[in-house]
C-alpha cells in the first residue's frame, strides 16, 4: 500500500553535503525545482576534506562562488616527499598562478566553512529548498518515471512522502539510497587506520607551504597548512593504537614535533583528534531507473591525492545538466546512461592513483625505504611524469553517447576544455552558458551561426595565437563541441559535421538542402 503523497517535485536530492548542494545548485541554475533533504539540521561542524584542485575550483566558479572560495582557501605550493627522518626525497612544485582552468592547482580549506558558503549560495535560488532534520527512511519506484521518497521530521517525528521524477543519492558512505536500489560496494582491498589531528595556532611554524608526505612503513604521515592559523596532520596508526592515545597536545606532540619546533603546547589549540579508516570502494551500480548515486554513496577514495570530495562534485557536474536536459525535453532519456559510463571509470582511475600513492608511502618495510630513497629523487627526471605529478590533470572520460572519441593521438574528446583569460579580460567560462558551445578557429558561415543560435549553442571564435587555438592545434582539430559541464564532446576539422553531433541540433530540411554537410 502506497503512502499518502504530500507534495511533488521534479528532483529530490538526498544529502546536503558538498555533492548534494552542488547538484541542487546546478539543477536550479538549469531551471529545475529541487528539494534537498538532509538528516542534520545544519552543517557538520568538524573538518573532513581539506583539499581541492583547479578543476573543482572551476566547478565552484560555475556555481558563482569562485571569489568567495578564494577568500576562505589557501593555495598550496605543491608536494614534498620525505623519508622517515624527514629528509626530502623529492619535491614537486605547483605555481598557484599557473593553471589551464584559471585557478590555483591545489587549494586548502576548512570544509565546514566551504559548506556554509555553498548553502548560502544555494539559498539565493528561489526554485530549490533545503530541509534539515529530514531523515529519509524509504525510496520506492512505484511507476515508470515516478519515485516516492519517505522521510521523517526528526524534530516532530512526523512522516512525509514526496514524489519526484528523479532522486539523487548524495547521502555518503552509509547511503540509504544505495541500499534502496540494491547496489553494493566492491572492495578494492585497501583498508588502513589513520589518526587525523586538526590544530589552530597563531604561532608561525615556518614550514614549506605545500603538502608534506612522509613515506615510512612504520609511521606514514601527512602534514598540510589549511589556512592562516589552521593545520592538519594525518598519521597511520599502529595496530595497538587508538585516537584516545593522542587526545591531548602532550600525547600528540611526539608525532607533530618535526613540524612545530619549540612552539609551546599552550599555543596550540587541538581542535579535533579522531580515527578514520581509509578505504577504497566503488559501487557496482550507480543507477536504478530514476535513482542515481553520487559522491561517497558511489565511491570511497583514500585521501592520499586529495580527490575524495572532488570526485563527488565531478559526479554532480556530470549528471545535473543531463537530468535537467531530460526534464526540459531537450535531451532524450537515454543520455542518462552516460553518467555511469563516464564517471565510474574515471572514479576507479582516481582511486587507483590514490592507492598507488598510499602504497608508495607505506609499503615495503626497510626495503621499501631503500627503494624510495633511490627512486623518488629521480622521478622528476622521467619525461612527462613531473608534469603529471604537478599539474593535477585528471584522465579524460571514456567514450559514450556524449563523448565521441577520435582515433587520432592526443584527441580532445572526453577532456576538459581550457578556461583561459581572453584578451578582453574575461575567462572563457564567463561566456559559456548552461548549453552546448562551439569553440572554433574559424567563424562559421552566417546560416550556421543562425542555426546554432536557434538551438542555444554558444559560439566562440578563438583569438589568433591564443591558448584555445594552440589547444585545438595540439588536438589536431580546428573546432570542438563543448558540453555544459565543460567536457569536450567531439573535436575535428569539419564544423558542420561537429554541429550535427550536438543533441537536439536538427536543421530543417530546407537548410540541409541549401547547405548540405560535407562528407
Amino acid at each position: 500500500m502506497l503512502s499518502h503523497v504530500t507534495e511533488s517535485v521534479p528532483v529530490v536530492v538526498v544529502g546536503a553535503g558538498p555533492t548534494g548542494v552542488t547538484a541542487a545548485t546546478l539543477l536550479a541554475d538549469h531551471g529545475i525545482p529541487t528539494l534537498v533533504l538532509d538528516r542534520w539540521e545544519s552543517v557538520y561542524p568538524q573538518p573532513r576534506a581539506v583539499h581541492l584542485d583547479d578543476e573543482i575550483h572551476r566547478i565552484l566558479a560555475c556555481l558563482g562562488v569562485a571569489e568567495e572560495f578564494a577568500a576562505i582557501s589557501r593555495p598550496a605550493l605543491g608536494l614534498r616527499l620525505l623519508d622517515q627522518n624527514h629528509h626530502t626525497l623529492a619535491q614537486f612544485d605547483r605555481d598557484p598562478a599557473r593553471s589551464r582552468h584559471g585557478f590555483p592547482q591545489a587549494n586548502m580549506f576548512d570544509q565546514p566553512v566551504l559548506e556554509e558558503l555553498l548553502r548560502a549560495n544555494l539559498a539565493k535560488r528561489p526554485n530549490v529548498e533545503l530541509r534539515g532534520n529530514s531523515e529519509v527512511t524509504g525510496i520506492t519506484q512505484h511507476a515508470p518515471g515516478r519515485v516516492q521518497v519517505t522521510y521523517a521530521d526528526r524534530a516532530t517525528g512526523a512522516e512525509h512522502v514526496v514524489e519526484a521524477g528523479y532522486v539523487l543519492g548524495c547521502d555518503g558512505a552509509n547511503s540509504i539510497v544505495r541500499a534502496a536500489i540494491g547496489a553494493t560496494m566492491e572492495d578494492l582491498r585497501f583498508e588502513q587506520r589513520w589518526l587525523v589531528a586538526d590544530v589552530v595556532t597563531a604561532a608561525e611554524l615556518d614550514q614549506w607551504d605545500g603538502v608534506h608526505q612522509v613515506c615510512d612503513p612504520d609511521r606514514a604521515a601527512t602534514y598540510m597548512r589549511i589556512g592562516s592559523d589552521r593545520y592538519r596532520w594525518e598519521f597511520r596508526l599502529l595496530p595497538s593504537e587508538t585516537a584516545a592515545d593522542f587526545s591531548t597536545m602532550a600525547t600528540l606532540r611526539p608525532l607533530v614535533a618535526p613540524w612545530i619546533g619549540d612552539v609551546a603546547d599552550d599555543d596550540l589549540d587541538l581542535v579535533r583528534v579522531t580515527e578514520y579508516t581509509f578505504r577504497a570502494q566503488i559501487a557496482d551500480s550507480w543507477r536504478e531507473r530514476n535513482v542515481f548515486l553520487l559522491g561517497d554513496a558511489a565511491h570511497l577514495t583514500p585521501p592520499f591525492i586529495g580527490q575524495g570530495m572532488g570526485a563527488g562534485l565531478r559526479d554532480a557536474m556530470n549528471l545535473a545538466w543531463k537530468v535537467a536536459g531530460v526534464l526540459n525535453g531537450e535531451l532524450p532519456e537515454a543520455v542518462l546512461a552516460t553518467y555511469q559510463a563516464e564517471r565510474k571509470p574515471h572514479a576507479r582511475s582516481m582511486i587507483g592513483l590514490a592507492l598507488a600513492v598510499g602504497w608508495a608511502m607505506t609499503a615495503g618495510g626497510h626495503v621499501g625505504n631503500l627503494v624510495r630513497r633511490n627512486v623518488a629523487p629521480r622521478l622528476r627526471l622521467i619525461p612527462g611524469l613531473r608534469e603529471k605529478l604537478t599539474n593535477g590533470t585528471t584522465p579524460g572520460l571514456h567514450a559514450s553517447a556524449l563523448v565521441s572519441k577520435s582515433r587520432r593521438p592526443r584527441h580532445l574528446a572526453g577532456t576538459l576544455c581550457p578556461n583561459p583569460l581572453l584578451s578582453y579580460g574575461q575567462r572563457l567560462d564567463t561566456l559559456l552558458s548552461n548549453s552546448f558551445a562551439l569553440v572554433t578557429t574559424t567563424r562559421p558561415l552566417a546560416f550556421q551561426l543562425a542555426l546554432l543560435d536557434e538551438h542555444g549553442v554558444v559560439v566562440h571564435v578563438t583569438e589568433p595565437g591564443g591558448e584555445l587555438e594552440r589547444w585545438l592545434r595540439r588536438g589536431h582539430a580546428t573546432a570542438a563541441v563543448v558540453r555544459p559541464d565543460r567536457t569536450v564532446m567531439c573535436a575535428g576539422r569539419d564544423v558542420w559535421k561537429l554541429c550535427m553531433a550536438i543533441p537536439g541540433f536538427t536543421p530543417s530540411a530546407r537548410a540541409l538542402s541549401a547547405h548540405p554537410p560535407r562528407t
